[in-house]
């Protein structure tokens, strides 16, 4: 079960650090005003910034100009990266300490009560991470796909996929960390079970130990053969 947490550990921070990318990334959508490839001029937006870009390489960024303006799409899309985040943070924090294969954390069973708090961290965060893309992305293809929409018409960018990607890994690997304490609490009740059968068989057959006499009420009577009686009562033992 150590490799298996190992494993689902990686899976867990790879997961959060695509999350962090993701959310920091100024390409959530994109689109391309191009008359020809010198005039190329490509518009980025992220949740933080607004950026635009030409064809010979420059970029220029300004963030949004106050929250309070923002579209409810993109201030619900913010929390729940930042929730994401959070939750796969400390979904790694204790997942080091509930992993076998580490020092700390205490007794098994407190390691094990670590291990599945950490699961279900990254499941969280890749709850949140799943529903903020899907949201983004839901509201950029509407829009994209309605003819009434007469404003700039975007496309899916880059951040998406890779939010996606990162919260599958948080996802799968809190799945994993979940499912090998399971398995691993099966087993050792399995284990107890054996162990505590076994003592009290023994313990009842060698109620009596070696060596112990048994009292005069609880002996059994001395059997005494016929060959024995004629033996012991002959006549010519009193001549």
């Amino acid at each position: 079960m150590s490799g298996i947490q190992i494993l689902a550990f990686l899976g867990g921070l790879v997961g959060l650090g695509a999350t962090f990318c993701a959310t920091l990334s100024n390409e959530w959508r994109t689109t391309s005003r191009a008359s020809s490839v010198i005039t190329a001029t490509w518009v980025l937006q992220g949740l933080w910034n607004n950026c635009a870009g030409n064809a010979i390489g420059a970029l220029h960024c300004r963030p949004h100009h106050t929250i309070f303006k923002l579209e409810g799409y993109i201030q619900a899309c913010r929390g729940l990266m930042i929730a994401a985040v959070c939750l796969g943070f400390f979904g790694a924090v204790f997942a080091l300490v509930g992993m076998k294969c580490t020092k700390i954390g205490g007794s098994d069973q407190s390691k094990a009560r670590m291990a599945c708090f950490a699961g279900v961290n990254f499941i969280l965060s890749g709850l949140c991470s799943l529903s903020a893309c899907s949201l983004y992305a839901h509201r950029i293809t509407s829009e994209f796909f309605d003819p009434m929409y007469v404003a700039q018409k975007y496309e899916l960018g880059v951040a998406l996929f890779i939010g996606w990607a990162g919260s599958i890994l948080c996802v799968l690997g809190g799945g994993i960390f979940c499912f090998s304490v399971v398995d691993s609490s099966t087993r050792s009740s399995s284990r107890t079970g054996y162990a505590y059968g076994g003592p009290a068989s023994t313990s009842h057959v060698s109620s009596h130990p070696r060596g112990h006499a048994q009292p005069m009420s609880q002996r059994p009577p001395p059997k005494y053969s016929s060959s024995s009686r004629a033996q012991h009562f002959d006549k010519n033992a009193y001549v």
